[in-house]
């Protein structure tokens, strides 16, 4: 059974009779995982192992894990900084700095993938603006050729750890106020400046640095009418066209409600795989996983099967191997050192 287009999430520390179910169906291609999924590491790799072992090929698995208030599993992992932490050390000293975005990506890559997780999707391509709150200090810098350099730095420490890189969130997130978590956002910048946020994608994607690449749900008015997830002018004209992007196309979740407003979740699905999404995330809403399930059964991409299946980790490290080995040592004791603790423990 191939991989399909939806990729969703389960609500416990194991698989429930009702999971497994809907798992095996054919429209599922992955599971992201969350924090109420994880115990400790030994629980949450048998849970990564009893996911694979439902189909062949085995599904995708995911999590939201870049660092900073978006990492998903804590306790047993290493605590990795903001990536505007990492930002400032550049500023400070530009080796230095890339020293610590290869060392994040390789050490977020590392653990998860000791536990058998695919991917996470990271990192953060967004400029800082200094206006989005969702955004904030998820973001490396404010100058695209910087987040440019240390995001292709974090790319690298990923890919040594047997990981792909998914870049977020195209076209560019950091210049609106709203969160679309809770609103749709409208960005009303002429095509000129939203340039700027494109920068890192054009330089990554010419480096075949990323091998993924999620969609915004935001309105950019002066290029398209419809959000960037659904719209066919950033995915195919933008992303695919003028950067030669081959990659996977992920649209965000489409719980969020951002996109509430574009009919059913059934609709949305299939809006955002016509526009050229090769998977879609339904997430925190069951009922809705159901529907884009259930409205995408008998959907088939040939393309997008080979994009998704390169996404599939490489390697798995053990963990105490892993643990024990001089490079972790090091590069936790460095961050344990120079972490903001407090915005370590807000999730987003």
């Amino acid at each position: 059974m191939s991989l399909g287009p939806v990729m969703l999430d389960i609500d416990g520390l194991a698989l429930s009779p009702a999971d497994r179910d809907l798992l095996r169906e054919p429209a599922v291609g992955g599971v992201i995982l969350f924090t109420r999924n994880y115990e400790s590491a030994e629980q949450v790799a048998d849970l990564v192992a009893e996911i694979r072992a439902l189909r062949s090929p085995p599904l995708l698995i995911a999590v939201d894990h870049e660092g900073g208030r978006v990492q998903r599993f804590r306790e047993g992992f290493t605590a990795i900084p903001p990536m505007r932490r990492i930002g400032r050390e550049y500023d400070r000293d530009a080796d230095a700095g890339l020293e610590a975005a290869s060392a994040a990506g390789w050490m977020i890559g590392s653990e998860l993938r000791a536990i058998g997780i695919d991917l996470s999707f990271a990192p953060c391509l967004d400029l800082d603006w200094g206006v989005s709150e969702i955004i904030g200090n998820r973001a490396f810098h404010s100058k695209p050729e910087i987040v440019t350099e240390l995001a292709s730095a974090f790319c690298r420490g990923l890919r040594r750890a047997g990981m792909a890189a998914v870049g977020k969130h195209f076209p560019g997130h950091g210049a609106v106020l709203l969160d679309s978590h809770l609103k749709l956002p409208v960005d009303r910048r002429e095509y000129g400046l939203v340039l700027d946020d494109m920068r890192p994608y054009e330089r990554l994607i010419g480096s075949s640095h990323l091998a993924g690449v999620m969609l915004a749900h935001i309105v950019y008015e002066q290029m398209d009418a419809m959000p960037a997830g659904f719209s066919e002018y950033w995915i195919q004209r933008e992303l695919r066209s003028r950067l030669g992007f081959g990659g996977a196309v992920f649209c965000d979740d489409l719980s969020m409600k951002a996109t509430r407003d574009y009919g059913s979740m059934a609709k949305r699905a299939r809006l955002a795989l016509d526009a050229g999404c090769d998977m879609i995330l339904v997430c925190n809403d069951r009922d809705a996983a159901h529907h884009a399930v259930d409205a995408l059964n008998d959907y088939s991409n040939p393309l997008s099967l080979v994009r998704l299946a390169r996404l599939h980790g490489t390697g798995h490290p053990l963990r105490e191997t892993l643990l024990a080995s001089e490079e972790w040592q090091s590069i936790n004791e460095k961050f344990a050192h120079w972490s903001d603790r407090p915005e370590l423990h807000l999730d987003a």
